[in-house]
């Protein structure tokens, strides 16, 4: 199938959406999110259909599973970002030059987006609402895995474009089927930028085969610290809640680092997980400490392969370092760049690590499970940047916008 002309409409569209007024989006996005919750029955049949094609001890089950509760959850996010500014025709400086030419930085539009994502069925609303917000339009190439919530996502979505006067072409849900991703990839002059959203090897699939523009949303191979000062109460419920919460997330803990100092402390901060069935891989220090105290069925020595894992299920790496410097240097090795924390009461360690750990959010003495657009203030997120070119962390409104400068003149030439 050629895909040609579905991404000239979208091209099209996206023209189209620079003299729709804000007050027509944000009042489009109020009236989604309200027919998504009274479809609410609809979309979990379709769901259904596509859970039901997954084993549920797939990690991926978690994500592809909607409920009453997250798609209240999504409709919630749909109006936070009807509510929010719109970033486009912001100025981001201006200045008068000498010759009398007035200019002005400016946000605009990316243009067309594509969005390529696995079985993560709200990635199709958060991505529809924050381009529509932001003057672009969406390529949405959903996995198969979810093809049925995808579609039905888009049923509901269409009748509201229309109530509201835009080109149903400004979003787009593209065939499920791995052509339509190569066709993505190489649609030059169509595409400005493509998101990739899913596993390691998607993202890396991506960005070695496009011909367009790519923004990278890594894997998160997400570390703790738990340092030789870390507050125990606090610390425990911290790494509990960057384990346990949603463990298919890419913000969830996957590698304990644990100061050599607290050895004795671990069976007890880590008795939490046990409850929650945490299989541990420890290195052998935190293997002795752990063995009898913490379920053996649940309890294994480490490999070095344990370490750079992003696990996306109840299992956690735990690594004894003995000193700061030592920590640093794991997550530099193993880290994804995407969320690290560090436990401590240590005012200069906390500053060393916030200032030397490279990744796009880093913590002190908070949970990882706040890497998110929403908790971020965003509204929702198209994905977290785990680069450095153009977006970092979750990508919001202003992350999907560029700018121009506009030149105002009254007659200058340039004579040199």
């Amino acid at each position: 199938m050629d895909l040609t002309p579905l991404f000239a409409a979208a091209r099209h569209a996206s023209r189209t959406l620079a003299t729709v007024p804000a007050t027509t989006i944000d009042a489009l996005l109020r009236d989604l999110a309200g027919t998504m919750v009274a479809e609410t029955d609809f979309l979990l049949a379709e769901n259904a259909r596509d859970l039901a094609l997954m084993p549920e001890a797939d990690p991926r089950h978690d994500r592809l599973r909607l409920t009453p509760e997250r798609l209240a959850g999504i409709a919630a996010d749909l109006r936070t970002v009807a509510g929010l500014p719109s970033p486009l025709g912001e100025v981001l400086t201006q200045k008068d030059l000498p010759n009398g030419l007035h200019l002005s930085k400016v946000r605009v539009p990316l243009g067309v987006i594509g969005i390529i994502y696995e079985a993560r069925p709200n990635v199709t609303f958060d991505s529809l609402a924050l381009c529509l917000k932001t003057g672009n339009a969406c390529l949405l190439k959903g996995g198969s895995d979810a093809a049925f919530s995808n579609a039905a996502l888009l049923a509901v979505a269409a009748p509201v474009l229309a109530r509201h006067g835009l080109d149903p072409a400004v979003a787009t849900l593209l065939p499920p089927d791995r052509a339509a991703t190569a066709a993505l990839l190489a649609a030059v002059g169509y595409v400005d930028v493509l998101i990739p959203r899913g596993s390691q090897s998607l993202i890396s699939y991506v960005r070695e085969n496009a011909r367009v523009p790519v923004i990278e949303t890594g894997a998160g191979v997400v570390h703790v610290f738990f340092d030789e000062t870390g507050d125990f109460t606090s610390g425990a419920a911290i790494i509990a809640n960057a384990k346990t919460r949603r463990v298919s997330v890419c913000n969830a803990l996957d590698c304990l680092l644990l100061h050599q100092r607290r050895l004795a402390d671990l069976p007890a901060l880590l008795a939490p997980l046990a409850a929650t069935k945490v299989q541990l891989f420890a290195d052998a220090p935190a293997y002795a400490m752990l063995d009898g105290h913490y379920p053996a069925a649940l309890l294994a020595p480490a490999t070095d392969a344990h370490f750079g894992t992003e696990f996306l299920a109840l299992k956690m790496a735990v690594k004894t370092v003995a000193s700061l410097p030592e920590a640093l240097d794991h997550i530099a090795r193993y880290g994804s760049k995407h969320s690290e924390a560090i436990i401590s009461e240590d005012a200069a360690n906390i500053e060393t690590f916030l200032n030397a750990v490279d990744a796009a959010a880093v913590y002190a003495n908070a949970s990882t499970a706040f890497t998110d657009g929403a908790q971020f203030g965003l509204g929702a997120e198209i994905g977290i940047s785990t680069q450095k070119l153009h977006a970092r962390g979750p990508m919001g409104l202003e992350e999907l916008t560029s700018y121009k400068w506009l030149v105002r003149g009254t007659g200058q030439v340039r004579n040199s």
